[in-house]
């Protein structure tokens, strides 16, 4: 770990993380017989380190506390045996992935990296592969579901303009769409009160008290249509020439 430049650029982070990466890529896949040795779980807790000129080491960790860099996953070693090599092989990828990251921005965060500086370094490291991707196998299959995803993100960038159009339209609406809105409140209150009319009205009918009360009105309108009835033969019989008669209490009499 010790005798290496310390990189103080984006551009010098990068290269420092892809020369590690390449080392821990190298001890998982053309070297992982000798790396699959070396982890004997006899031994004391175990680190894989990549080191910026492409090679790696699996070495105890440093005593220094706290350490210079960040350390990587400690005790790789033990899990060796209880796993099957693939699954550990992946383990230790999964690992290796993360420690790179904590590295670089371990690196940007000591020498006073910028927004856009962080953004940019993040952009770099994202457009390789991880070495999980490499070492599983997916790194191809990644890049095509990358592609796939940038195309479909670009059919829906216009679904997402006119989303946000129409939010803002919305959100502050001309007198036209306010007029619209008021109408459509005053359509909806009449509406819920016509409701609550006739669902008393229909409340009403049901109930006893109310339909004796209403045969009684209905037998007193009754008994004024007979009684306007014979009044208006009177008025015709009168008009006619026959002796005018007194109308008292819905009964005739002669005058």
């Amino acid at each position: 770990m010790e005798g290496h430049p310390i990189p103080r650029t984006v551009e010098e982070v990068f290269s420092d993380f892809r020369g590690r990466r390449a080392g821990l890529i190298k001890a998982l896949s053309t070297d992982v017989q000798k790396f699959y040795h070396q982890c004997d779980p006899e031994k004391e807790n175990l680190c894989l380190y990549g080191l910026p000129n492409e090679t790696w080491e699996v070495n105890l960790p440093v005593e220094e506390v706290p350490p210079e860099l960040p350390e990587p996953a400690l005790g790789i070693n033990f899990a060796r045996d209880g796993m099957l090599e693939k699954d550990w092989i992946s383990l230790v990828a999964v690992h290796s992935d993360s420690w790179l990251i904590s590295v670089a921005f371990y690196f940007g965060a000591r020498f006073g990296f910028g927004k856009n500086e962080r953004k940019r370094l993040f952009q770099m490291i994202n457009d390789l592969p991880t070495i999980f991707e490499v070492v599983t196998g997916n790194a191809k299959q990644s890049k095509d579901q990358s592609a796939n995803h940038n195309s479909s993100r670009s059919k829906s960038s216009g679904a997402k303009v006119e989303a946000s159009v129409y939010s803002i339209l919305f959100s502050f609406p001309s007198q036209s769409s306010y007029l619209c809105w008021v109408l459509i409140f005053i359509y909806s209150f009449v509406s819920s009160c016509s409701l609550v009319i006739l669902n008393l009205t229909l409340r009403l009918q049901r109930c006893p008290h109310h339909q004796k009360k209403m045969m009684r009105v209905r037998r007193k309108m009754t008994n004024k249509v007979q009684f306007v009835v014979r009044v208006e033969i009177t008025m015709e019989e009168m008009s006619s020439g026959y002796a005018a008669m007194l109308v008292r209490n819905g009964s005739m009499e002669n005058v």
